[in-house]
């Protein structure tokens, strides 16, 4: 084994060799920045998104048969891939050559927005039919555990990848499903379900025409199983190929890493600075591979992966007696949600053993099944030992020596007196570290239900996975009957209790779950005696606690309106048209950021970042980094040749910090290298002191501080304090929301080139706002706007977070290139983009509202405070717009809100979907559930009692005409068959007590465009050219982040000029092209812009006119007018005009129009655990006249999802020290595929016109995001029925966001009641409450 190797593999069938691979560097940062194949993505760099999945395959020596997997490439190190192939999107298809059928089947059901999670979704699906041509839907679904989208809310790709499934629905052809597609003409006139826009034919699934894996790899299969070495710097990459070798090099390198899957070895090297000098490949140590069955149990090499257990113990349930197989059962149930497949499909369960977490999904399983580890090392024998709670010895550590080596696991069968049961509730099924796990086996006397052994393991509940033994061997002896319950439960809430401060936190949730988990262990236990040996059962209504909460198959149902029979089949408003990066989507073709071909000279730029909240900054020393090989320059304040600060509306923060930081992750220099790696390590050795200074954190210390952005915001209408006097009854609360990251799946990027010394700057960058972004640059770099360039193809997701603190790395870039002359790429890792860029504000608010006994409200009072971060950036804009927008969908005639931005120690909040609107609606609802409490009636009846109707006018003076939303609310009472529903919800919660559901409607009223008091933004332009050939190219000013304006803009030039949209082309967006534009925000670009659009067609189309003869065609007349000279090109511009808003005014204009909509959710929760589903949701939205259903339905369902995600799933933790504790998805959890209702239903509101838009369409991408509003009112429903049952009569509100741990601890019972409550001070909380 001694020198140095050459690593080969294939990658989408062509050879590649590398001499002397860094054992440090992925498969993913290879690909990208090697090979130039960007269609894998860096969304996380931890394994957490999957954007970056590829196909690995190798050759089977033993089956003879080829295999594949899918893998995350961010995980998967070079080095290990010796002698394999891996395939990435660019190897299955591309539109210049032929697109594979999955690639078609996700465009063709418009399963992309931004498109940047799509190669991920692509490949995952193509393994999965490379392994299953035929999968069930259940297979598909459970395959994309690990692949995250932000924007579609995953339907639509379940929708496309489902027609490779066999059996999709009963009704063939007649299927709901299929009616979303009918009548979708695409550029050639025909539909969508046969054609995409460039032409090529749908074409099913044939496996035959896969590419063939490498025969060199097969034929020379034995050469590639020898021993290697490769060494690159200060590391070490062993591969041995036996046993002997593997004991040789662990005696002489004791402290090395043994390496299967990296997905450990990773995150510590990547995110916590650990250094491993020698690393050991194990995978090809024969030995550590073995599966042996037998009939005490199956024993599994070190190195066998998940996935491989997984599939052999499904095989061994199947063949073996059910009694032997109850440890199998145990482990499949927890292996199934294990990570996810991209994971379980390289990681070992010696790997999961031995890292050693207290949180291991595996370790507590094993522990309590009495599972036996066969160990040795070199000179010595093979010893055998029990996985007991001598085994870890400390915080990830074990008992064996550095030197041992785990060879095997086996896991025992089961005998008829044995019973085995695992457990694990995360914030959220898939993908997600466990909260409290369990394993729990108990043994009885022969034919009896006395306890004579009983095994109860934890993890989560100490710094190790932990035996609760004085419990076990108190009850040993015990008959498995009623009383066993309470004694147990108090046993183990005194064994298993938590330090208030406890690493985790969630300190009694935690406690409750130890419980909870025996609680169930019991009744499954007891259900199963029952039928074995006759003992008592349990009762029926706890029947439903021994199973999961069922998770069927989604299905959706769509309405909307068709086109006119009469509509041109040219003219392809309001037809489902594609949308037109759909396929470049699918393929990997789309170029975001850091796509780009890196420039000739170009450098890479890592910040140096503040590590105080709040401090003085006495020094900066950079001269250790400075002195490395390949680093450039380090940029300060000092090298900022114009204005040192910038914001948006006005200057609040610094480009770098120069004397004062004022949160973690502020930008205080930035290191300029000629690679990212170098830049990167090198921005570590900045050295910074410090002088600290007392930081704010929350809403309660900045109001205690009075430390506030500029003074309160506040709207008065009528006479709240008089009226209150009038009330039949008068009520105070208060109400909270938590921030919300925008988690984009593409970070934060910038590419600066500087111009060939005319001074001139291009800025390629991701942003919703280029103008804005454009003068910041000139303002930074003392230019003027005609000197800097920004242009914009498309983002990879925004949703706000886009509009300005993309800025943090943009400005600190041209500085670098302006100063270096070199180009200059800023490209953040989401770590550090979620540490650094903000979120949705978190606010608090205290209210009084006064009602009369039928619940009218008549007053409503509101203080709103909201947590703005270190600047004001866009807080005070979000203020205002809670103020306008706090009666939600409701007419209240005396109402009163004051709002303060609170200044905090925080990375500053800014924008997000909804712009603070889902705040307010949250805080009115909660309102509105509270006098529903309080009087004892359905809250559906007072919202409806209080609900608009046409005519009414807001508070702050503007008739709503028309008003849609009482029509919403009906359509969406009869839909979702919401009495029958309900009836159905209490009959379930009656015959059931540890299972309950909830329903509940809500409605939305959401204005569209920008306010008058920014009436500046509403405007739009747009430039159209037709060139000699016909083609039409079209520039406008708005962004494609995801929302389908370009498709849309398409359809608009396709109307006007009559021609096929295939011919037509949107320009990437580009300052020097169209200029001076509005932000892309607000769900108003396709409004500005379709009429700008329109506006520069119609002069063209005027144009053209006198050379339209009816034989003619197209070209024909196009040649005429270039004949005789006339100009093919128009800009076009439109503003909104008649909006105006003076407070003492009694008619406003304040927005152009109004969105509506409503939903009803029906939810089941777990009330022992906190865990829920949603069984169905129902969407009526108003639309207008849709330019595109299906492009508007996504948005809708997207948005409804990321809305429940901020109302129910998301959970932004702060530790008191300030610190993010949730960077990244394997922390911080959006709605996963899992997350999404069993039934999903949307109607488009019928014959509705908006006079106020192009065509009678209105922007719907915000507005429905308050619609998820109605999950966490039905999740509070199903709160309420728990806690009757618990005879709790006391008042509880459900506070925001509704996580599995909220739920469980509001559905108080005998075991959260054995919990012992935290105190009051006394100690340092895990995390802290921003609101």
């Amino acid at each position: 084994m001694a020198g140095t190797d050459i690593l080969t593999f294939f990658v989408n069938g062509r050879k590649v060799e590398e001499k002397d691979p860094d054992p440090y560097i992925s498969l993913l940062d290879y690909l990208r920045y090697t090979l130039r194949l960007t269609g894998s993505k860096a969304g996380c760099k931890e394994g957490g998104c999957g954007a970056c999945t590829v196909m690995v395959s190798e050759y089977d020596n033993t089956s003879k048969k080829i295999r594949h997997y899918s893998a995350n490439a961010c995980l998967l190190p070079l080095c290990g891939l010796h002698g394999l192939a891996v395939t990435t999107v660019e190897g299955i298809g591309s539109k210049e050559t032929r697109l594979h059928p999955v690639q078609e089947k996700i465009a063709e059901a418009h399963g992309s927005q931004c498109g940047f999670c799509t190669p991920g979704m692509v490949m995952s699906m193509y393994t999965l039919l490379r392994n299953n041509p035929e999968p069930t839907e259940d297979d598909i679904r459970s395959f994309l555990d690990g692949n995250l989208c932000r924007c579609t809310g995953y339907r639509p790709i379940l929708d496309g990848f489902n027609k490779f499934s066999k059996g999709v629905c009963g009704k063939g052809d007649q299927c709901c499903r299929n009616k979303i597609y009918d009548n979708v003409p695409s550029a050639s006139g025909s539909t969508a379900s046969d054609t995409v826009p460039n032409g090529t034919s749908f074409s099913p699934y044939d496996q035959t025409q896969e590419p063939i894996f490498p025969p060199e790899l097969k034929n020379n299969w034995s050469q590639y199983q020898k021993s290697l070495v490769f060494k690159n710097g200060q590391v070490t990459w062993y591969r041995p190929s036996t046993l002997t070798e593997l004991l040789d090099l662990k005696t002489k390198h004791p402290d090395s890493k043994l390496v299967r899957g990296n997905t450990e070895i990773a995150i510590e090297t990547r995110f916590k600075g650990q250094t491993y000098a020698v690393q050991i490949d194990v995978t090809k140590v024969p030995e550590l591979n073995q599966i042996a069955k037998a009939p005490s149990g199956i024993t599994y090499g070190s190195a066998v992966t998940l996935t491989d257990i997984k599939e052999t113990l499904e095989t061994a349930i199947k063949e073996m007696p059910e009694a032997a197989t109850r440890v199998f059962r145990g482990f499949l149930d927890v292996i199934r949600w294990f990570a996810s497949t991209q994971i379980r499909n390289v990681a070992s369960i010696a790997g999961n053993i031995m890292t050693a977490s207290p949180v291991s999904d595996l370790n507590p399983l094993l522990m309590a099944a009495g599972a036996t580890l066969r160990v040795t090392r070199k000179g010595g024998a093979v010893r055998e030992m029990k996985v007991d709670s001598n085994f870890f010895t400390k915080y990830r550590t074990t008992c064996l020596a550095a030197e041992d080596i785990l060879l095997s696991v086996e896991i025992p069968a089961t005998k008829k007196n044995e019973f085995f049961q695992s457990f694990k509730q995360g914030p959220r099924k898939e993908d997600s570290i466990s909260i409290v796990n369990a394993g729990m086996r108990v043994v009885f006397e022969e034919d009896s239900d006395i306890i004579k052994e009983l095994y109860l393991a934890y993890g989560g509940m100490a710094p190790v996975t932990i035996m609760a033994t004085k419990t076990m061997k108190s009850l040993v002896g015990s008959r498995w009957q009623n009383d066993l319950v309470p004694k147990a439960t108090s046993l183990l809430a005194e064994e298993l209790q938590l330090d208030p401060g406890a690493p985790g936190g969630m300190c009694e949730y935690r406690q409750s779950l130890s419980t909870s988990f025996f609680f169930k262990f019991y009744l499954s236990v007891q259900l199963a005696l029952c039928h074995q040996i006759g003992v008592s059962g349990i009762p029926t209504s706890y029947r439903s606690a021994v199973s999961d909460i069922d998770c069927s198959l989604p299905t959706t149902n769509y309405v909307y309106d068709d086109v006119s029979s009469g509509q041109p089949p040219n003219d392809s408003v309001g037809r489902s048209l594609l949308h037109e990066s759909g396929i470049q989507h699918a393929t990997g073709e789309a170029v975001y950021v850091d796509d780009m071909s890196s420039r000739e000279g170009e450098l890479f730029m890592t910040l140096v970042l503040s590590e105080r909240p709040h401090a003085r900054l006495v020094s900066v020393d950079a001269t250790e980094a400075l002195s490395l090989p390949g680093v450039v320059d380090f940029i300060t304040h000092k090298d900022i040749p114009g204005e040192k600060t910038w914001g948006q509306p006005g200057p609040g923060e610094e480009v770098l910090a120069s004397d004062k930081v004022l949160c973690r992750g502020q930008a205080i220099g930035a290191i300029v290298a000629e690679r990212r790696e170098i830049s990167a390590n090198a921005a570590t050795k900045v050295k910074v002191v410090y002088e600290d200074l007392k930081p704010v954190f929350t809403i309660q210390e900045a109001i205690k501080t009075e430390s506030f952005h500029g003074g309160p915001q506040s709207m008065t209408n009528g006479d709240p304090e008089s009226a209150f006097k009038t009330c039949d009854h008068v009520l105070e609360g208060e109400a909270r929301t938590g921030p919300q990251e925008h988690f984009y799946l593409e970070t934060m990027g910038t590419l600066v080139i500087p111009g060939c010394g005319d001074g001139a700057m291009e800025v390629h960058t991701g942003t919703q706002d280029p103008t804005f972004t454009q003068d910041a640059v000139c303002r930074t770099l003392g230019l003027t706007s005609n000197k800097v360039v920004v242009k914009v193809k498309r983002l990879g997701g925004a949703f706000g977070g886009k509009q300005s603190r993309h800025l943090l790395g943009a400005l600190p870039a041209a500085v670098a290139a302006q100063k270096l002359g070199r180009p200059v790429r800023c490209v953040l890792e989401r770590q550090v983009d979620m540490a650094t860029t903000g979120t949705r504000s978190a606010i608090w608010a205290r209210y009084k509202v006064g009602f009369n006994k039928d619940g009218k409200i008549i007053a409503y009072s509101v203080n709103v405070y909201l947590n703005a971060g270190m600047s004001v950036s866009q807080s005070r804009l979000v203020v205002q717009k809670i103020l306008f927008q706090i009666d939600a969908m409701y007419r209240i005639p005396n109402l009163t809100c004051i709002g303060n931005a609170c200044k905090t120690n925080l990375p500053s909040n800014t924008a997000f979907r909804g712009f603070g609107v889902p705040q307010a609606t949250l805080v009115t609802e909660q309102m509105i559930l509270r006098v529903a409490e309080y009087l004892q009636k359905p809250p559906e009846q007072i919202r409806l009692l209080n609900m608009f109707s046409p005519g009414d006018v807001t508070h702050y003076k503007q008739e709503l005409t028309p008003c849609s939303g009482r029509r919403c609310w009906d359509e969406c009472l009869t839909n979702s068959q919401f009495e029958k529903c309900r009836r159905e919800v209490d009959l379930f919660n009656s015959e059931n007590r540890w299972k309950k559901r909830g329903i509940a409607v809500v409605p939305v009223k959401f204005s569209a465009c920008f306010a008058a008091t920014v009436s500046m933004l509403n405007q739009g332009s747009a430039l159209v050219h037709i060139y000699r050939d016909g083609s039409v190219l079209v520039a406008h000013g708005g962004v494609e982040m995801g929302q389908g304006i370009h498709t849309k803009m398409i359809q608009v030039a396709s109307r006007e000029l009559g021609v096929p949209p295939s011919i037509i082309h949107v320009e990437t967006y580009s300052t020097d092209t169209v200029h001076n534009v509005s932000l892309s925000a607000g769900s108003g670009t396709a409004d500005i812009n379709g009429a700008a659009v329109q506006n520069a067609c119609q002069q063209l189309l005027q144009r053209l006119k006198p050379y339209m003869t009816p034989k003619g065609t197209w070209k024909d007349w196009i040649k005429a007018a270039y004949m005789d000279r006339v100009q093919l090109m128009a800009t076009g511009f439109y503003k909104i005009d008649g909006l105006h808003y003076d407070p003492a005014s009694d008619k406003n204009v304040m927005y152009n129009y109004f969105v509506y909509g409503a939903a009803c959710s029906e939810v089941e929760i777990d009330c022992l655990t906190g865990e829920h589903h949603i069984i169905r949701s129902d969407i009526v939205m108003d639309a207008g006249q849709s330019l595109n259903p299906t492009v508007d339905i996504g948005q809708i369902e997207g948005a409804f999802i990321q809305g429940y995600g901020l109302y129910v799933l998301e959970d932004y933790q702060v530790s008191p020290d300030g610190v993010l504790l949730t960077q990244g998805p394997g922390t911080y959890k959006i709605p996963s595929i899992g997350n999404i209702p069993s039934q999903l239903n949307i109607h488009l509101l019928r014959n509705s016109n908006n006079k106020q838009a192009i065509y009678g369409s209105k922007g719907v991408g915000e507005a429905s995001y308050g619609l998820g509003i109605s999950v966490f009112s039905a999740i509070a429903d199903a709160v309420k029925s728990a806690r009757a049952d618990a005879g709790c009569t006391d008042r509880f509100q459900l506070d925001c966001p509704a996580t599995p741990e909220a739920v469980r601890m509001a559905c108080q019972d005998q075991f959260t009641r054995k919990v012992k409550p935290t105190p009051e001070g006394g100690f340092k909380p895990w995390t802290i409450r921003l609101s």
